[in-house]
């Protein structure tokens, strides 16, 4: 009785084709294959034996071809590039053999698969977890592959690709990007391999927001990188984790929980084309108050958010000025060491009750009296006292004052709305302002966190200082 033995035969190189393998072929009878790949193993394959090819997208004919010489008493190896068992010839032999009642003898002789090969040539990318899915909707339906796609991408799988596009499917490389750009930052490594193993071999290291889809074709495998995956030397690497340090884990992790929810809220506003400083502070806002009528009241002067980073980022502003201390005490401590700013607050100053008993004002509209005096210039950001904001109104118009910018969020129903209209005329001075009556100390907070940490608004990466 004749058998089949389905062989995998590697990427494309002779150096990658398994020693067993190449004893099979050298053996066979019979060798069946997509006539490509007979290029690999012609010259191992021994005189005298029957080698039957035929091209593309006929591989049931192969496999009947196969049945059927077995069947004659021949030892068949059927040939499919890299490993048999993925995305190649081993599943629809056991399928027709089960269909047809066939006794033949069937084994799989395993093969380095084109991801594999891929990931060695691009460094160490699928160091964890990681999945496969093809792009080929021949026999899946799309919406099948787009759910596994997303599955793939919430998941945080290291993910590779095959058959990511031919002549006819040249869309949906491009939406798969789209759906790993919603759950994955855009820094995230991607590195991809054109004929693995051949002479043809291209090796190319990107990340998820360059990589362009024009440059791959049927014959490229793609590698997407997950949430720890990072690229050294040239060199693309997930790792396993033998080098994590506790206490810095730990902020990741903070840091990655952050990233998921920023994530969930872009995809669930009400409209995707803010502006991004916009966009930056709205994120921060509703993150903090899980208050998506944030969308509504939010209000960003043009550029401010952009403004406001750019004086903190030349050294222009030093100083963040607060109505009261819980808003100071909200702002991260790491953003401001790293760019040496400092927040105050001068309620706590002996000086302030004695000012507000002998003016008869409220302790913050004492407080902000003080820090004028002494940092005309700052950033003011109120998240609890309109009595505070309105004081500051007077003193600009005064000319006592000259704010790099201000954060109008103060809460409450006494003078709340008007000290927000006071503050709105000034249009010389870059303004993010919650309009009504919402607002709060956790919120003039969190929009002077957004304004620090803008460098990393475009790849929608917060948490840094965490």
């Amino acid at each position: 009785m004749g058998k089949i033995i389905i062989a995998g035969i590697g990427p494309g190189s002779k150096e990658d084709i398994t020693p067993a393998v190449l004893q099979a072929v050298g053996e066979a009878d019979a060798v069946v294959g997509y006539k490509y790949y007979f290029q690999f193993v012609t010259p191992y394959i021994k005189e005298g034996c029957e080698c039957i090819d035929t091209g593309m997208k006929r591989e049931r004919e192969r496999a009947e071809q196969a049945f059927l010489l077995a069947e004659q008493g021949k030892t068949v190896v059927v040939i499919s590039s890299g490993d048999a068992g993925i995305y190649g010839m081993a599943p629809l032999v056991y399928e027709m053999s089960r269909q047809h009642h066939k006794e033949l003898p069937i084994e799989v002789l395993p093969g380095i698969s084109a991801f594999q090969k891929a990931a060695s040539l691009l460094g160490a990318p699928i160091g964890h977890d990681l999945c496969l899915i093809s792009l080929s909707d021949l026999m899946t339906p799309w919406e099948a592959i787009e759910r596994r796609i997303h599955a793939a991408a919430t998941g945080d799988f290291v993910t590779a690709v095959y058959n990511p596009k031919s002549h006819d499917r040249y869309w949906q490389l491009y939406r798969l990007q789209e759906l790993f750009l919603q759950e994955r930052s855009a820094d995230t490594p991607v590195g991809y391999v054109r004929q693995a193993g051949r002479d043809e071999q291209q090796v190319k290291v990107t990340t998820l927001g360059t990589f362009d889809p024009e440059d791959v074709d049927m014959f490229t495998v793609i590698i997407i990188g997950n949430s720890q995956s990072y690229i050294a030397d040239g060199k693309f690497i997930t790792p396993r984790g033998y080098y994590r340090n506790t206490s810095s884990e730990a902020e990741k992790k903070g840091q990655q929980i952050m990233m998921e929810s920023f994530r969930t809220i872009s995809r669930e506003l009400k409209r995707q084309d803010y502006p991004l400083g916009h966009k930056w502070a709205l994120l921060h806002a509703i993150h903090t108050t899980a208050d998506f009528d944030m969308e509504n009241i939010l209000h960003t002067d043009d550029d401010a958010v952009e403004t406001l980073y750019q004086q903190v980022n030349n050294g222009t502003l030093k100083t963040i000025i607060s109505d009261v201390t819980m808003v100071t005490s909200g702002i991260r401590k790491g953003a401001l060491g790293r760019l040496g700013i400092e927040a105050k607050c001068y309620l706590a100053d002996p000086r302030v009750a004695e000012m507000a008993s002998t003016l008869d004002i409220t302790r913050t509209q004492a407080g902000i009296r003080l820090a004028v005096e002494e940092h005309p210039d700052a950033l003011f950001a109120f998240g609890n006292a309109p009595t505070a904001l309105m004081e500051l109104c007077d003193l600009i118009r005064k000319g006592k004052a000259h704010p790099a910018g201000i954060i109008a969020a103060p809460v409450g129903f006494v003078h709340v709305c008007e000290s927000k209209h006071m503050v709105k005329p000034f249009h010389h001075i870059p303004k993010i302002i919650v309009e009504g009556r919402k607002g709060g100390s956790n919120l003039a907070a969190t929009l002077c966190n957004a304004i620090l940490t803008f460098d990393d608004a475009a790849q929608l990466k917060p948490g840094r200082d965490l």
